[in-house]
C-alpha cells in the first residue's frame, strides 16, 4: 500500500517505509526494507512530495521483479511517478 502526500512543486521528494511484525522476523523485515529501499530509489519520483509504503507479508516470498512490478503500478494508480516526457512532433 502506498499514500502520496504533495508538499509543494518543489524540493526533493522523502521516502518512508513501514514494516510490522506481522511481515515476519526482522531478517525478513530489514529484507523486505531493502528491496523495497532500491526500487524506490530507482523509481521516477515527483518532487515535492512524501510517499509512505507499507509492506505486506506477502512481500518477503515474493520475487524482486515481482515486488518491483506491483509497486510500480501501485504509485502510478497513486500519482506519485512522474510522467514520461514526450517531445513535440515537428
Amino acid at each position: 500500500m502506498i499514500n502520496v502526500l504533495q508538499l509543494s512543486e518543489g524540493g526533493p521528494w522523502r521516502s518512508g517505509i513501514i514494516t510490522s511484525r506481522k511481515v515476519g522476523n526482522a531478517v525478513e523485515r530489514n529484507l523486505v526494507r531493502r528491496r523495497l529501499r532500491e526500487i524506490i530509489r530507482a523509481a521516477d519520483l515527483r518532487p515535492g512530495q512524501w510517499v509512505v509504503t507499507v509492506a505486506r507479508p506477502q512481500a518477503v516470498r515474493a520475487a524482486f521483479e515481482d515486488l518491483r512490478q506491483d509497486w510500480l503500478r501501485t504509485a502510478r494508480r497513486a500519482g506519485a511517478l512522474q510522467e514520461p516526457k514526450t517531445e513535440a512532433a515537428p
